[in-house]
């Protein structure tokens, strides 16, 4: 049993791979989403994440602010630390308009995608997600 968690271990470790990478070697929708949405705002490392079939990039800001890209250099993950909020102009303009509405003074902090949903993080604490249509399916605080 001892020896079979070991060469599961081991295989899993062996198909996970992350390294460090230049700007220049990310995807060329990643480099043009990065260029266009944060100018003047400098990439203080990045790195290529395989895991299985799949590559995520990572590209951390001198600003704190991190992004996360799928292998097509598709956004999926906009992380704002460090007081940065996410630029309005990413935001879709539905999820905009309700945190407006319902939490006028709030900023939003992170913003997740995927192939389902959008996730929102606001700084008073409320994580929101909305479905693709952009309707509310679920609020938390």
């Amino acid at each position: 049993m001892g020896a079979s968690l070991l060469t599961l271990g081991l295989a899993t470790s062996c198909m996970e791979r992350d390294r460090l990478i230049t700007a220049d070697k990310l995807p060329a929708a990643a480099q043009a989403f990065l260029a266009e949405s944060f100018p003047g705002v400098d990439v203080s490392f990045a790195k290529a994440e395989t895991e299985w079939f799949s590559t995520e990039y990572k590209v951390v800001m001198v600003d704190g602010m991190v992004v996360v890209f799928d292998g097509k250099g598709n956004w999926t993950d906009i992380d704002c630390k460090y007081g940065a909020e996410v630029p309005a102009r990413l935001i879709p303009p539905q999820i905009a308009a309700y945190v407006a509405k319902h939490f006028p003074e709030a900023r939003v902090l992170k913003l997740e995608r995927d192939r389902r949903d959008y996730e929102v993080e606001l700084d008073n604490g409320f994580e929101m997600k909305f479905d693709l249509d952009f309707r509310l399916i679920d609020l938390d605080d």
